[in-house]
């Protein structure tokens, strides 16, 4: 038995949540359900423009490997983060973050010069985020804080599309991902953001490589990435880019190829009023599940369930008893 089920490797971001309208959106010219990359001056231009709504603002750690990773922690299993960030004051936010939700790191690798990243995510009355991020010192990620032996020891990596705008990020990605096929721990890409397939895709076909063992995916990404507009084509597609693949579908449950049958997968139903980290929480759910020796249907189901429950509530994270809970009412352990 390895130490670790997942190693996750991505973005360390401080995320602020703020409460908006689309007339908001519209004013800042922000574009509405993506994620942008944006300088420190964009930022703070947005946040001074907000300035009469953070007080509604909501802060976690984040990124969209991170929730994954943390929540699989927070549902039991033992898991290792390589990420970056400064010795400020976000940085030991973050960190503290990780290491309450049980998340193993290595600090003296972590840590470096700079300024920590952070990403306003702006949320409109229907739940849809809309992302603004300033990656700070996370756009530094390297092989510095490739932790090979962590690696090792793991049973799944994990990596984030979102690494695909950084030249040193993808470079341990890719030796990651080298890494991992040559000492037989298996790999997931996440697709991370539509706007990350579209306009980063030879970042995402190296990613995938000649092929991975699972990709998590929603419905926009799966089709941007097959370049259809018919789900059914994306499917084919993504059957010769991975051995199995999630393709979340938001109210309408989720698609999961378990290499050899497409299963749907009924979504929880709730009102829904912040979407941000559903998928993240989803995949995270989901390895938790598979790792601990579920079907991808039961996998599956139990992705939807702490999917629903995110976007019930504000923050990209449910609270370790929430986890525990939803964890003891499914299994039964």
């Amino acid at each position: 038995m390895k130490q670790y089920t997942i190693f996750g490797i991505g973005a360390a971001l401080v995320d602020t949540e703020i409460k908006v309208t689309d007339q908001d959106l519209n004013t800042m010219q922000v574009e509405k359900g993506l994620m942008t990359l944006v300088d420190e001056a964009r930022q703070d231009e947005l946040i001074a423009h907000l300035q009469d709504h953070l007080t509604t603002a909501e802060h976690a750690s984040g990124g969209s490997a991170a929730n994954s990773v943390i929540a699989a922690a927070l549902l039991g299993s033992p898991t290792y983060f390589a990420c970056k960030v400064a010795h400020d004051e976000y940085g030991d936010i973050y960190l503290g973050d990780l290491a309450a939700a049980g998340v193993a790191f290595d600090e003296s690798v972590a840590r470096g010069i700079g300024t920590t990243g952070k990403c306003l995510v702006m949320i409109t009355p229907d739940a849809e985020r809309s992302m603004n991020t300033f990656l700070g010192i996370s756009a530094a990620l390297s092989l510095d804080q490739l932790n090979t032996k962590a690696l090792c020891a793991s049973e799944w990596l994990y990596l984030e599309a979102y690494q695909a705008p950084s030249p040193t990020g993808m470079k341990a990605c890719l030796r990651a991902r080298d890494i991992a096929k040559q000492n037989e721990v298996k790999i997931a890409v996440s697709f991370s953001d539509p706007g990350m397939v579209e306009f980063f895709r030879s970042q995402i076909d190296a990613l995938v490589g000649d092929g991975v063992d699972l990709i998590f995916c929603n419905t926009q990404e799966a089709l941007t990435y097959a370049k259809t507009e018919s789900l059914d084509v994306a499917i084919e597609v993504l059957k010769h880019k991975a051995r199995q693949f999630v393709i979340t579908r938001g109210a309408e449950g989720a698609l999961a190829y378990n290499g050899s049958e497409l299963i749907e997968i009924p979504a929880h139903q709730v009102h829904a009023i912040d979407s941000n980290g559903a998928g993240d929480m989803f995949a995270g759910a989901f390895l938790y599940a598979l790792t601990r020796g579920e079907d991808f249907a039961t996998s599956g189901r139990f992705g939807s369930l702490a999917a629903g429950t995110i976007v019930s509530q504000y923050g990209p994270r449910l609270s370790a008893d929430t986890c525990q809970h939803l964890r003891q009412s499914f299994f039964g352990n």
